[in-house]
């Protein structure tokens, strides 16, 4: 398994790079996109080697494209490598999903189709990338706005059986889920429910847009009502695991985020004592709507 990693954390922004070599908040560990650090020398490197000496951090990726039938980028697996041996994050992290073909990156994160054909291949992928770094990859589900045609099981069924095949973890996006689970019109209490507690290594919580009859993923606004109530009901089912607030775009003031990080060990807290306590129903989280959304095929 992952090393020990407990608590709730943040995502590292440039913006907040001060406040942590400063003020030392009440933060337990921090999440660093790798893609930033992959260049050889500079001042982000430096101020992460500075910042890491204070915090314990994972690694998170975008560009992995796991789920890409072009080979595997040695040459990004290599740097990953590099970056962890030198910082030695707990866990290194990337999205079930595919970024690009025919060696173009398409700058998004997109979904698989459902399949077993596309499920053996990426245990094939995911085996290989777990050899070549020494240690189990995390893979976090990823917001959808399509579906394919193809698909022969849910996403939850999928995202199981990956977990156990490959022998990797996951990295479960709370609020992709509800995104999802709005868009397509399924109950995000199956999706939880399908997730292995074993294999459930870190959560993300986020904000998106909702536009009423569809909801874009923009981790720009506070996480919102429903999503907190998915999250209550994730450590119901699961139990304690590390969490983080993830803000990539309108970032606030970090003590904005410390007040959400706060409110997260609340829901938290709040989530376990009713776990204690069965004969106390918790309420469940706002239901999904049907989306507009057409199945590609």
């Amino acid at each position: 398994m992952s090393q020990a990693l407990q608590g709730f954390g943040l995502g590292l922004r440039t913006e907040h790079y001060a406040d942590f070599l400063e003020t030392k908040p009440a933060v337990d560990w921090l999440e660093v996109l790798s893609e930033n650090y992959l260049v050889p020398g500079g001042k982000p490197l430096a101020m992460l080697d500075a910042i890491r000496r204070d915090f314990p951090v994972v690694m998170h990726g975008v560009s992995l494209s796991i789920g890409s039938s072009d080979v595997l980028d040695l040459g990004h697996l290599r740097g990953l490598k590099a970056l962890a041996q030198r910082i030695e994050p707990a866990w290194i992290s990337d999205h079930l999903c595919w970024t690009g073909v025919d060696h173009h990156n398409l700058h998004d994160l997109l979904p698989m189709p459902y399949t077993e054909a596309a499920l053996d291949h990426l245990v094939a992928r995911v085996q290989q990338v777990q050899e070549f770094l020494g240690r189990r990859l995390l893979l976090e589900n990823v917001s959808s706005y399509v579906s394919f045609a193809a698909d022969e099981m849910s996403e939850w069924e999928f995202i199981a059986q990956l977990a156990r095949r490959a022998d990797c973890e996951l990295l479960l996006d709370v609020n992709n889920v509800y995104v999802s689970s709005r868009n397509h019109g399924f109950d995000a209490h199956a999706f939880i429910d399908a997730m292995p507690r074993d294999r459930v290594r870190q959560i993300h919580l986020a904000g998106h847009e909702d536009h009423g009859t569809h909801v874009i993923d923009t981790h720009d606004h506070p996480v919102c009502e429903a999503v907190w109530a998915l999250y209550a009901y994730t450590v119901q089912r699961l139990g304690v695991v590390p969490t983080m607030i993830e803000r990539d775009d309108h970032i606030p003031a970090l003590s904005e985020l410390l007040v959400e990080l706060d409110h997260a060990r609340a829901v938290q807290a709040a989530a376990l004592a009713a776990r204690a306590a069965p004969d106390e129903p918790a309420g469940p989280p706002q239901g999904p709507r049907s989306g507009p959304f057409r199945a590609l095929g």
